[in-house]
């Protein structure tokens, strides 16, 4: 009675393994005729590498011999690698996958662009805002700038970030989309800049002396544009001086503005001492009254 079962079952595993035979065969005659294809599109993709890598090269002297600037010639060889490795890649899917076509290829490419795009929007908005900065003329490398809080000196711009270093040597890494959105004050957009200091006289000076002395210190200072001139005008009257707004032109470098105001601040200051004339310290004028003793008024006596 048990014959029949195990006949059956043992019928069953030749069954299986018969058809577990046919399958792996299938699949490993699918594997070798598709290792000339595989081998191609390797082929295709190291290809595409040294193209990519010799284009750079070209490009990269081409650019050169321009007077572009460096993050835009970066900018440019960027592209020129991404656009060779695209078609590179596509031209590999389409000899592994022969029903694909180029159509398909930038349908599906679009649509996972627009996925990608929503789940990294901050990422390609930085990415983004990166080209634009590097297309764009103002804030080179090297240049000292103000934005959102952030000053200090330019040292290098990628396609998602910027690199600024403080004056006091911090470096703070700033995402492209807060420099292309919001007001940026290039403080070395030109070489020379405007700078300014205060200068507070006592009350019974001569002003026009005064203004010919404070004129006089200023001119003998190096480093100063006496081309674009220097102005001094009596500002406002303060609580114990007269104060003159002095302003004069020097390079726009943050050391060239720091240097200058210490040598016109010293000139002004030996100037004044020079010609007698007084920079006031505040001065604090006490009144006593005297105190009346309650119940006592004129003409009665205590």
């Amino acid at each position: 009675m048990l014959y029949p079962l195990v006949w059956k079952a043992t019928g069953n595993s030749h069954k299986m393994l018969a058809q577990i035979d046919y399958q792996v065969t299938n699949m490993w005659n699918s594997f070798i005729s598709a290792v000339p294809v595989l081998v191609i599109a390797i082929i295709v993709l190291l290809l595409t590498g040294l193209i990519a890598g010799s284009a750079v090269k070209i490009t990269d002297k081409l650019t050169g011999k321009t007077e572009l600037r460096p993050s835009l010639r970066n900018l440019i060889e960027t592209l020129v690698k991404l656009a060779l490795w695209l078609l590179g890649v596509m031209l590999a899917a389409i000899i592994v996958f022969p029903d694909l076509t180029p159509g398909s290829l930038f349908a599906g490419l679009g649509i996972g662009a627009v996925a990608i795009g929503f789940a990294f929007q901050d990422i390609f908005e930085n990415f983004l805002a990166g080209v634009l900065i590097m297309l764009r003329e103002k804030m080179r490398i090297g240049d000292v700038i103000e934005c959102e809080g952030i000053n200090g000196k330019v040292e290098h711009i990628t396609l998602r970030e910027t690199h600024v270093r403080s004056l006091s040597g911090e470096l703070t890494v700033v995402p492209n989309s807060i420099l292309f959105k919001n007001p940026v004050e290039i403080l070395t957009d030109q070489a020379q800049r405007r700078y300014d200091v205060v200068i507070g006289v006592s009350y019974d000076t001569n002003l026009d002396h005064a203004a010919e002395v404070i004129r006089k210190a200023v001119e003998s200072v190096d480093g100063i544009d006496l081309d674009k001139g220097i102005d001094i005008f009596a500002q406002e009257f303060n609580s114990s001086s007269v104060d003159f707004l002095v302003r004069w032109w020097s390079g726009s470098a943050a050391r060239d503005g720091w240097e200058s105001k210490d040598r016109i601040v010293r000139a002004i200051k030996q100037g004044l001492d020079n010609a007698g004339i007084e920079i006031p310290f505040p001065y604090i004028m006490h009144t006593f009254k005297e105190r009346v003793p309650m119940g006592s008024g004129p003409g009665e006596s205590a």
